[in-house]
């Protein structure tokens, strides 16, 4: 497999880490609790700062030398370039939402819950899509000169999140990741314990 494809698909899995951390927090929202605003803020900074900045500009290389290389094929992909786009409008209206409600804005509960949704279920689809359509497509079809070409243009900035040396900002959210995370591993434990 292609170095940049591992590491796409490193990202993907570090995206959907943050996202289930999202549908966490809308759980407690949609329990009429109070989530954890500042996680949404930071998971909404980290997309802005890492995703759409350094993991969709990669996507957008292998994708236009995929076009180049075989435009038929880059076709039955669709047009990933374009679904970025859609997905910065996304985050946006999602930042927005929580902004409102931060700044005490009177908004419906419908319209944080479905901009919430909204951007959760079309990051999981369009990642779903990018593996089972783009990255396939890209290994089966770009040669090595191609996968040359694309090391030379993509941006090597490490995640400022997942990469050992998490940014200070993020350090927060990272910790409240890994306290999810612990949790959720208890609760499947305890639960296999009770079937057993």
């Amino acid at each position: 497999m292609s170095r940049i494809i591992e590491l796409l698909n490193d990202e993907h899995r570090n995206i959907a880490r943050l996202l289930d951390v999202l549908e966490q927090e809308l759980s407690v929202f949609d329990r009429r609790e109070r989530p954890d605003y500042e996680i949404f803020q930071a998971i909404i900074q980290y997309f802005k700062e890492y995703p759409e900045a350094c993991h969709h500009p990669k996507e957008d290389v292998v994708y236009r030398i995929l076009k180049e290389r075989n435009p038929a094929v880059a076709g039955t992909v669709g047009d990933i370039e374009k679904e970025h786009e859609l997905e910065v409008d996304r985050l946006a209206n999602f930042a927005k939402v929580v902004d409102d409600v931060l700044a005490d804005q009177e908004l419906p509960r419908q319209t944080f819950h479905a901009a919430a949704r909204d951007f959760i279920e079309h990051q999981r689809r369009h990642m779903l899509k990018e593996e089972q359509l783009l990255f396939p497509a890209a290994l089966e079809t770009l040669t090595p000169e191609d996968w040359a070409k694309i090391d030379a243009r993509i941006d090597d900035r490490k995640d400022p999140m997942f990469d050992g040396e998490t940014a200070s900002k993020f350090q927060n959210l990272y910790a409240t990741i890994l306290r999810w995370e612990q949790e959720t591993a208890a609760d499947r434990s305890k639960t296999s314990a009770v079937r057993a």
